[in-house]
């Protein structure tokens, strides 16, 4: 009985590995398809969100496999009972992702103030949700309570961005069109950053009994 537990939950680990790899390359590709010119990216990012909603409902069927099947207790609960939480912030992320790819479909490619930021943002939000999947992963308090840390990066880099496209806009208004295209993409980043940062907190649940 042991063993299929941990055979499946195995299983269940591999499942969102995959599905934070589907969510790491849709962020990146969006993002790229706005700071590289890469229009591709909008396309490979809006496809990744489609295998990461097939990849949760796959996801979600195995923990009910687990919940029904093995009726597990205490820590093998929680396990699998923030693993469902889990998915559905990731499946959020993919969302997400998939609405800035969407922005980037009509924006300019020109750069505007906060460009490096974002990419910035984007290196650190990717960061974070490889991280916070690892640490489930991995049973890992540590590697949760980093990620949850490293959100202050993100807000950060969003404020900055706000800024300097704030600034842009009275300086400009010609170009507030665009420069808000870009504010809304940074807080997509933003809210992937939280999402993450939930990701962990679950992690922590799962290990502890507590959120925090």
């Amino acid at each position: 009985m042991r063993s299929n537990f941990d055979r499946q939950l195995q299983q269940l680990h591999e499942a969102l590995t995959q599905m934070g790899t589907m969510c790491e390359e849709a962020i990146a590709a969006s993002v790229s398809a706005l700071l590289d010119g890469n229009k591709a990216g909008a396309e490979t990012a809006i496809a990744r969100e489609r295998d990461i909603d097939q990849q949760e409902r796959d996801a979600e069927a195995l923990c009910m496999r687990l919940l029904l099947q093995q009726q597990p207790v205490a820590g093998d609960l929680r396990a699998v009972s923030s693993a469902l939480k889990i998915i559905c912030d990731m499946e959020r992320i993919g969302d997400q992702a998939a609405d800035i790819a969407e922005i980037t479909r009509h924006t300019g490619s020109k750069a505007l103030p906060g460009h490096l930021h974002i990419r910035e943002m984007t290196k650190a939000a990717v960061k974070m949700v490889a991280g916070s999947v690892a640490s489930f992963v991995e049973c890992d308090l540590q590697m949760a309570k980093e990620v949850m840390i490293y959100d202050d990066v993100v807000d950060q880099l969003f404020d900055e961005v706000k800024e300097e496209l704030t600034t842009l806009i009275r300086a400009d208004s010609s170009s507030a069109g665009e420069a808000l295209d870009w504010l809304m993409i940074a807080k997509y980043l933003e809210r992937i950053g939280d999402h993450a940062v939930n990701i962990a907190e679950w992690v922590t649940y799962s290990i502890t009994g507590s959120r925090s």
